[in-house]
């Protein structure tokens, strides 16, 4: 600082990004101020080898996401009976009330009356002093995670098959494979950076294939030589279908599967029910294209497949991740280069989670529960008393709600995750919290779905302002830095977990234990997790934070006496079995858990949007990555519109057994007729329902626990709403969100979306409200709305009233009158209006006005929304197609437009609208 006011230097910080397990590095900018240290931008790290720079979209916005501290928690909360609001409190009061809670509660209830619900994007070292706070000191294996939602049936299966969790590969077989078999995953969104790196390889070498399954046409189908459009549930047939044709033909290792793996016998005689043709019926594609696939997959010189929630969030996801494998194991398609069975993790840290046996279902460093040895040498490491770990599993996650639900968990604490959004059946999640005895929610952010449950609310650093370890896709192990500090009074999670540890063990004191939370720093932490791996299959023995530090990220194994990590697992054929060799199961076809029905004749399908991660907690502060998808909606057919009468943007109601919500239909071939698609992102902060997971149902695997949220029966019928509403506002849309966001759930339809106005400074955006009432808005919600968004009726706010009609329109301007711009309106007709969506479009656009303020009410519509294709760039639709429609290809679009330059994130997009022939 050279005086008041003055910006420093920028200053870089090496560190990890905070969305999916591809685990890309970052480097990240600050500067400092009078006001502090603030991230100014986020690059790609050229020398991580992750990314090799490259980020998506959503890396590319982190320091939009941290400009702002609105909705972010700075100060502990605590409130002191159920139905008051929760107020203010210091750290040692906050501290002490929770170890006092959780003493009281254990003392008279035992120690599985509480339990805990962690986040796949918690850091190892705050995943390592949670577990050892629930299995070390309270003798509780209730704890589990959001990855039991994502990753648990990857886990079982590669644990059932391999004898161990882990994938065998890494991610330079991506450039490795010869065919890239893409199941349940539409890596186009998904993972964009390793889908750059597999578009790059493909590019390099024409011969490469790729073979999509997938019941929907995504992206990542579009791009594919072959799309297997299943229908939903049905990959254990496909992959039977494929293996009967591979064995049969003639098209397996008989050698390896002799000398390295066992059960294939039973395997083969089950396989014998599943021939092409009839595993082709039940899947509902051409008995052709199934055997292309099988030849495709067997006869490659190199097969890698890469899944990911398509497989693994189902009843039956162990099983379709097992039938995946078998094709693997039975031709010998891993172990060496470009070959193998890669899931795809959907969180930052879900392996490092598993690592440090932060589940219900496992212990420590690929530990288990139910072996006494397991038990009693993690008791011997953590020099806890013989028989102090219990050897009850714990309570998976949706066991972990119902027992709240049921009175037979009375606490629990939620760390650095949303389960009232991302939890199947939501309502019953609501109901579990609103019975629960004591409620503890640790976040980052204040304006969650699950927040208002809290009965004590813990603010956490978040991204950029922690330090510990995480480990991605291909057991990589990553350092991540905190580059500013946290906001206010807000701690780290591992600072947090670690106090209320010291303050219970004081109270719980164990007989003969040493401090248990002797950890002076994360580092210390990651020691101590670390020596825990030592010679078994995760070994990072040889890993601590000054070796990450100097040498880069590593991959595990990384024995104490080894020089580099190992890139590929079972090279040699031996696998982590008892006896070394793989093992096969036996994986009949089961249908979905939910078969329509004449009540409920639809299939819903859900996913993810491009530009949006999970709950919107971050990216859903950044406006500009709303503007590929700016509002929620359910995808349907044509045809089973057309059925059903209903039309493009009318809002339609979609019901379960389950539950409801209402959302705008969007017409679009890429679902095949009997199915819809709804995106999983949407939830109660921007919709008045808590989104897709009102319907979903909380069926699960019976062996890796995990629900089946990928599938749901459900109906769509019109919705009928007399009343339509349209506001927006520019300004601070943060802000304004949190104004407006309590005033949803009064409405039968509402919608909140942020949208980034162009060449608007820093900070500036526009909210957008949209909303349906049955019957006429009541004049204090209208009040209400008004005030939040400033719409008030003054001389630069011109309003037009129809009492009669119950009409009302209201614009608000800035600039001269001679050339003037729309800076909000609010526009209320008994039918959605298109002219209301023009005057938005013209205002987001960052248009000019030069006509008489008062003819925005003359009725006139001047032009539609132009979709944006291109986030980073801007560039919408209409100049691609226009482009197209004069002979660009994709390289000519790049070149001129800009667009797929910078993330690349658009490209598939680009290249189905390249072709395509422009619209007549």
């Amino acid at each position: 600082m050279d005086g008041a006011g003055t910006v420093s230097a920028r200053r870089t910080t090496r560190s990890t990004c905070c969305y999916c397990g591809v685990g890309c590095g970052v480097l990240i900018q600050t500067e400092q101020d009078a006001d502090g240290t603030r991230i100014v931008g986020v690059e790609g790290d050229p020398a991580h080898p992750a990314n090799r720079g490259r980020l998506c979209s959503k890396g590319l916005a982190l320091a939009d996401s941290a400009r702002s501290l609105q909705g972010r928690a700075r100060v502990p909360e605590l409130r002191h009976r159920r139905g008051e609001e929760r107020r203010p409190v210091d750290w040692g009061l906050a501290l002490d009330t929770v170890a006092d809670r959780l003493a009281d509660i254990i003392a008279r209830q035992g120690p599985d009356s509480v339990a805990f619900y962690l986040s796949g994007q918690l850091l190892t070292e705050d995943y390592y002093v949670f577990n050892k706070l629930a299995k070390g000191l309270i003798g509780t294996n209730n704890i589990d995670t959001n990855s039991r939602l994502c990753m648990s049936s990857a886990v079982t299966a590669y644990k059932l098959a391999f004898g161990a969790d882990g994938p065998p590969t890494c991610y330079d077989d991506l450039e490795a494979a010869k065919t890239v078999l893409f199941a349940g995953s539409n890596t186009a969104y998904a993972h964009p950076v390793l889908y750059r790196r597999l578009e790059d390889a493909r590019a390099n070498d024409p011969d490469v294939r790729w073979i999509v399954v997938d019941p929907r046409r995504t992206d990542t189908a579009a791009m594919a030589d072959l799309h297997l459009a299943i229908q939903p549930g049905t990959d254990v047939a496909l992959f039977n279908g494929m293996l009967h044709h591979l064995v049969w033909e003639g098209c397996i290792d008989a050698d390896f599967i002799d000398t390295h793996t066992a059960g294939f016998t039973d395997l083969k005689q089950m396989l014998r029910d599943y021939t092409p043709r009839m595993s082709a019926d039940i899947c509902g594609i051409p008995a052709a294209d199934l055997v292309t696939a099988a030849e495709w997959f067997g006869r490659s010189p190199a097969a890698l497949s890469l899944y990911c929630m398509g497989l693994n969030q189902s009843v039956h996801g162990t099983d379709k991740n097992l039938a995946l494998i078998h094709l693997h194991l039975a031709t010998r398609q891993l172990g060496r280069p470009g070959a193998g069975p890669f899931s795809l993790t959907g969180q930052p840290n879900a392996m490092g989670g598993r690592e440090v046996g932060g589940m219900a279902t496992m212990l420590a460093a690929h530990r288990e529960i139910a072996s006494g040895e397991d038990r009693a040498e993690l008791e011997a490491l953590w020099r806890l008393p013989a028989g102090h770990l219990s050897a009850q599993p714990g309570l998976a996650a949706v066991e972990l709600f119902e027992g709240l639900r049921s009175g037979k968990v009375k606490a629990v604490w939620i760390a650095c995750t949303n389960p009232v959004h991302s939890m199947p059946d939501i309502g019953r999640i609501r109901e579990a919290l609103q019975r629960a005895e004591y409620v503890i929610v640790q976040d980052a952010f204040r304006d969650t779905d699950t927040a208002p449950f809290a009965d004590v609310l813990l603010p956490a650093a978040t991204w950029g302002e922690k330090d510990g370890t995480v480990t991605n896709s291909e057991r990589r192990v990553t350092r991540v830095r905190a580059a500013v500090p946290p906001p206010a009074q807000a701690k780290p999670d591992f600072w947090i977990a670690r106090e209320v540890a010291r303050r219970l063990e004081a109270r719980l004191a164990i007989p003969g234990a040493p401090a248990l939370f002797d950890f002076d720093d994360a580092g210390a932490a990651f020691d101590e997790h670390r020596r825990l791996t030592a010679g078994r299959d995760l070994d990072m023995s040889g890993l601590d934070h000054a070796r990450l530090d100097a040498d880069g990220p590593q991959q595990w194994p990384f024995p104490v006496d080894a020089s580099q990590g190992q890139a590929r697992r079972y090279e040699d054929g031996r696998f982590a079995t008892p006896d070394g060799r793989a093992r096969f199961h036996t994986t009949p076809y089961k249908p979905v858990a939910e078969p329509t029905s004449s009540r409920f004749p639809l299939r819903l399908l859900t996913g993810r949007l491009r530009d949006q991660w999970h709950g919107m907690s971050r990216t859903g502060r950044v406006p500009a990555l709303f503007a590929h998808a700016p509002e929620p909606g359910l995808r349907m057919h044509p045809e089973d519109a057309a059925r059903r009468g209903l039309k493009a943007g009318e809002l339609v109601r979609m019901a379960s057994k389950r539950g409801e919500l209402v959302l705008p239909l969007e017409l679009s071939d890429e679902v095949g007729s009997g199915t819809v698609f709804a995106a999983m992102h949407w939830n109660g902060q921007f919709l008045s329902s808590g989104g897709i997971n009102e319907v979903s149902l909380p069926a699960v695997d019976a062996r890796s626990q995990q629900p089946e949220l990928k599938h749901a029966a459900v109906r769509v019928e019109r919705a009928e709403f007399g009343w339509h509403l349209l506001a927006a506002r520019r300004g601070d849309a943060l802000a304004m969100r949190a104004a407006v966001q309590p005033l949803l759930t009064q409405c039968g339809y509402a919608a909140l979306s942020l949208q980034a106005e162009a060449g608007a400074l820093d900070g500036v955006a526009w909210l957008v409200v949209r909303a349906a009432s049955a019957s006429a808005f009541p004049e204090p919600w209208l009040a209400a709305l008004a005030s939040a968004l400033a719409l008030v009726p003054g001389a630069d706010t011109l309003e037009y009233r129809d009492a009669r009609r119950g009409l009302s329109r209201r614009v608000a301007w800035r600039g001269l009158a001679q050339e003037s711009f729309i800076d909000g309106l609010q526009w209320i007709d008994t039918q959605p209006s298109s002219q209301a969506a023009s005057l938005l479009a013209t205002a987001v656009a960052g248009q000019a006005w030069h006509a008489s303020r008062l003819s925005a009410f003359a009725g006139t519509t001047l032009g539609a929304r132009d979709p944006i294709v291109c986030v980073c760039r801007q560039v919408g639709e209409s100049a691609i197609r226009a482009r197209v429609a004069a002979g660009a290809d994709v390289a000519d679009l790049k070149h001129e437009l800009g667009c797929g330059t910078v993330c690349g994130s658009c490209l598939p997009q680009l290249h189905r609208l390249a072709a395509v022939p422009a619209r007549a």
